[in-house]
């Protein structure tokens, strides 16, 4: 029973050298493939990663290319309506112009018609601008259509 045992626990430890051994060898053969297969991994990575970034960089070039043709709109719809206010304000001035026009017209014609017949008030108008002149030198036509100067100066 004792060499049975020992039989028995040095079977086992030549079965565990064997496998140990095993294993080693295993190891030396497998390290390089799994070296070989890890790089390809890294590999693979790094060219998913370089496709993202790249794809990103597209999509940015991409966004920032709308947002100038965005902005490019903007300022083009910008300065139409800028025009088109400036059209109708321009209008609207000349409406105005046109109204106040009207209106002095309107007010000379009301002032010209009073006056008709009333010469007696328009002398009277007259002789007190005449009285009322401070020094003003007044020349009057004659018949040959030449002033005569220096009449009435002012002392």
């Amino acid at each position: 029973m004792y060499q049975n045992r020992q039989a028995l626990a040095l079977g086992s430890l030549f079965l565990l050298l064997f496998t140990f051994i095993l294993l080693i060898i295993l190891a030396f053969w497998a390290w390089p493939k799994y070296k070989v297969y890890k790089l390809e991994l890294d590999g693979i990575a790094a060219l998913k990663e370089a496709e993202w970034s790249k794809q990103i960089l597209i999509e940015e070039a991409k966004a920032k290319e709308q947002a100038a043709l965005m902005q490019a709109k903007a300022k083009v719809t910008l300065a139409e309506a800028e025009g088109k206010a400036t059209i109708e304000r321009a209008k609207a001035e000349g409406q105005a112009d046109i109204e106040r026009a009207k209106a002095a017209a309107e007010a000379n014609r009301i002032i010209g018609a009073s006056l008709k017949g009333n010469e007696e008030y328009l002398r009277y108008v007259w002789i007190k601008g005449l009285q009322d002149g401070n020094g003003e030198r007044i020349y009057i036509p004659t018949e040959a259509g030449l002033p005569i100067l220096e009449a009435g100066k002012a002392k």
